[in-house]
């Protein structure tokens, strides 16, 4: 049975809607999000790392809310996306708003697929609202689900780092993500890795590709 924390129930609810209203965007809008955030389109970010991959590849994200993410890799021509999240009401916002995007409930504390299924799991901006006491699990479901390659974009910091999201505190918590990876996973090596400073402020996104050896 799936875990139950403090955060899955916030989520799972109507904080997890609200959520859902103000970040559903089309493929060009999260694009203009990134340019003005960062300075790069998700897009580019996308092919910087993931150019050179087979279209064929079957992938998962986990936290997917809307499909936000796997739009924009379906606009660069992947054909085999899949997606599941936790909330129910961004699940059926998102299959109102894709096509050909699996998107079920589901959640990261138990991925409802069989080992090895995907050829690559990722997560975008979902690790960080993990338990530090609780990401060990949730690493532990995407690798299982991972056959080959791990792909994140996540809040960086040297060390764990919690932050007040929406005035609240146990929701939001900053690290480095890939480290963590290779630090519970013997079997992984980091292909790439860069950092996304914000141009209005000092907060730093990092985007890491791990693969199988």
């Amino acid at each position: 049975m799936s875990k139950e924390t403090f955060q899955i129930k916030k989520w799972k609810k109507g904080f997890g809607k609200k959520y859902t209203d103000r970040n559903t965007f089309t493929a060009d809008e999260l694009d203009k999000i990134y340019k003005d955030r960062s300075g790069v389109t998700r897009t580019t970010m996308n092919k910087v790392f993931l150019g050179n991959l087979n279209r064929d590849i079957k992938i998962l994200e986990v936290g997917s809310n809307v499909g936000n993410q796997l739009v924009i890799l379906q606009r660069m021509g992947f054909k085999n996306l899949y997606g599941i999240e936790l909330n129910n009401y961004a699940v059926e916002k998102a299959k109102s708003r894709t096509t050909d995007i699996n998107i079920i409930q589901g959640s990261a504390f138990d991925i409802p697929f069989k080992d090895g299924f995907f050829d690559l799991v990722f997560t975008a901006g979902v690790l960080i609202h993990i338990s530090p006491k609780d990401i060990k699990k949730v690493l532990k479901e995407v690798h299982r689900c991972s056959k080959r390659y791990i792909w994140g974009y996540e809040f960086w910091a040297p060390k764990y780092t919690q932050k007040i999201y929406r005035g609240q505190k146990d929701l939001f918590w900053k690290t480095d993500f890939s480290k963590l990876y290779l630090h519970i996973f013997e079997d992984m090596k980091l292909i790439k890795e860069k950092h996304y400073k914000y141009l209005k402020c000092d907060d730093i996104d990092a985007m890491y590709l791990l693969k199988k050896k």
